[in-house]
């Protein structure tokens, strides 16, 4: 899979950008804030619909845009997948609404100039980005790593974002009913349907998640070894709210300092389990008025030598597990979808020594496509250099350079 072309309008610094991808790893040059993780993090938004850089999408409209009236972003994408050529365009819609003046935001999706729901058009463009500040999915909060997940499983699964999406819609229903009945009295027996609903949601969305952690693990353990030399191994923890290896005492049936391994739990087995969890916790749920058991609840640590770098690891430990994690992905994505994701990555270099450069720079040349951005050029080998395109990025204009003979 490759990306053929990308447009732009009103997106972020770019009023206006159409510009010819080439099929092959290729560099964007610039000074900072010119607009190079701006490129990428619209390259990123047409495989997730999602930023991970802005707080809000709406964030993403140009401040050029009009303030006052209807305001539009788009982002289009022509590319090649499976031999074949789709198109694939996000709308970011600013609108007034009411007599009032008052603005709301939508998104709008098409793909080959047909509209589509989000849910269905998520995993047509696959694509995998590193940016320094995602050092926070190892270093804040567990909405963080859960997000993080999200993003990628979404990538390779329709049914998962379905589920994701029913699930969250049936969490806000208990969650309101639980406030009801805390506040106002009434029959827990109405919590049943949605306790159902919830667990059978929550369920798929756990095997999900474990398998594919399992599967990540497997890939990103063999990378980190070799960027650390053989140093440090890396494990990824999951930590589900509700555990089906919890043993009736209340214990872990496994070592705190062994990862746990739940994949041979069906999707019904947790079902059940989760069930039966949520009513056990029915009185002190009431009494909170929230949901406190299930997926919205996970947690994922990231181990290395045993030790979890969120809480004692150091920022170049959990740079270089950040990297191993995202070279896994891409060879995840494609064992599971056929295809290489485009791969981007935003001043990697600055992050890594010169031995571990050269380590990555070979890594990537199982993929179809791949975007380095930069503010120095040294930082790459003058031979690498050469041999890929050149694009100089400036107040929001890209222009290919040409090497010296």
């Amino acid at each position: 899979m490759y990306l053929k072309h990308l447009s732009l309008t009103n997106f972020r610094s770019f009023s206006r950008l159409d510009l010819e991808v080439p099929r092959e790893i290729f560099l964007l040059v610039g000074d900072n804030a010119q607009g190079k993780t701006t490129l990428l993090e619209a390259v990123y938004f047409l495989s997730t619909f999602t930023s991970f850089h802005a707080n809000m999408d709406r964030q993403l409209i140009s401040f050029t845009a009009p303030h006052n009236g209807i305001a539009v972003g788009r982002i289009t994408g022509e590319f090649i997948k499976q031999g074949s050529t789709h198109r694939i365009e996000c709308r970011l819609i600013r609108e007034p609404v009411g007599v009032n003046g008052s603005l709301r935001f939508r998104k709008e999706v098409l793909l080959d100039g047909v509209k589509r729901k989000i849910s269905e058009v998520i995993g047509a463009f696959n694509a995998v980005i590193f940016l320094p500040q995602m050092a926070r999915i190892i270093e804040e909060g567990p909405a963080e790593r859960r997000r993080y997940l999200d993003m990628l499983i979404s990538q390779v699964s329709p049914r998962y974002v379905a589920h994701l999406n029913d699930y969250a819609q049936t969490l806000s229903q208990r969650n309101a009913l639980l406030k009801t009945l805390g506040e106002r009295g009434g029959d827990p027996g109405q919590l049943a349907v949605w306790d159902g609903m919830l667990a059978r949601h929550g369920a798929h969305i756990m095997r999900d998640r474990i398998l594919a952690i399992r599967e990540v693990e497997a890939e990103a353990k063999r990378v980190h070894y070799d960027l650390t030399n053989g140093r440090e191994v890396l494990r990824l923890d999951y930590q589900p709210a509700y555990d089906p290896l919890t043993a009736a005492n209340g214990q872990m049936a496994l070592p705190v300092t062994t990862v746990a391994d739940r994949s041979g739990f069906s999707v019904e087995e947790i079902e059940d389990g989760l069930i039966g969890a949520l009513r056990k916790l029915q009185r002190e749920e009431i009494a909170r008025g929230v949901t406190t058991i299930g997926p919205h609840r996970d947690e994922l640590r990231f181990l290395s030598n045993q030790v979890d770098l969120g809480d004692y690891g150091s920022r170049g430990q959990g740079r270089t597990a950040l990297l191993a994690m995202k070279l896994a992905e891409v060879t995840w994505l494609q064992k599971r979808t056929g295809e290489w994701p485009v791969l981007l990555l935003d001043e990697i270099m600055s992050e890594l020594d010169t031995g571990r450069r050269d380590d990555l720079l070979a890594a990537l040349s199982a993929c179809d496509q791949a975007i380095l951005t930069s503010t120095d050029l040294s930082m790459f080998a003058p031979g690498f250099v050469k041999s890929h395109p050149v694009w100089r990025v400036a107040a929001g204009v890209v222009k290919q350079e040409e090497h010296e003979p």
